[in-house]
């Protein structure tokens, strides 16, 4: 590994079947924050009355909130898959690859539907982060 962890060289692109025919680069993220992928839980505990932990694997999705710029040429594709979204009244199966040069380390997205998205821009003394939640079914690590 490199050793940097800036994540200015991030490259993050986003497929939408059946609404755009090619890859969509991501640009102009939030100054404060890019993007963030919680954590999830990877198996269901119990305790039982005479003290054993029993414990097994439950498969759970993967929350990411996108923060991109109130200018950002990026917002018009959330916005775009939020208006497919409402008019055909169903969701759109997104991919996305992330990969981090800082770490030499890439990330693929699979199976994910858009749950949430600001319509607009919250507006202080500027314009502020636009949010979009993705809810993925898998994430795989990988070397780059």
């Amino acid at each position: 590994m490199s050793g940097f962890i800036t994540s200015a060289d991030a490259i993050f692109t986003l497929t939408v079947q059946s609404l755009y025919n090619a890859p969509v680069t991501l640009q102009n993220w939030s100054a404060d924050r890019a993007w963030e992928t919680g954590e999830f839980e990877l198996a269901e505990t119990q305790m039982s009355v005479d003290g054993y932990l029993n414990a097994g694997y439950v498969p759970n999705p993967v929350d990411q909130t996108i923060y991109l710029s109130a200018n950002s040429d990026s917002v018009v594709v959330f916005e775009a898959i939020m208006a497919a979204s409402q008019t055909a009244r169903t969701v759109y199966k997104l991919g996305a690859e992330i990969t981090l040069n800082g770490t030499s380390r890439k990330y693929t997205f699979v199976n994910g539907v858009l749950v949430r998205g600001s319509p607009t821009p919250s507006a202080g003394r500027t314009l502020e982060a636009r949010q979009f939640g993705i809810r993925w079914e898998r994430v795989y690590p990988a070397g780059i």
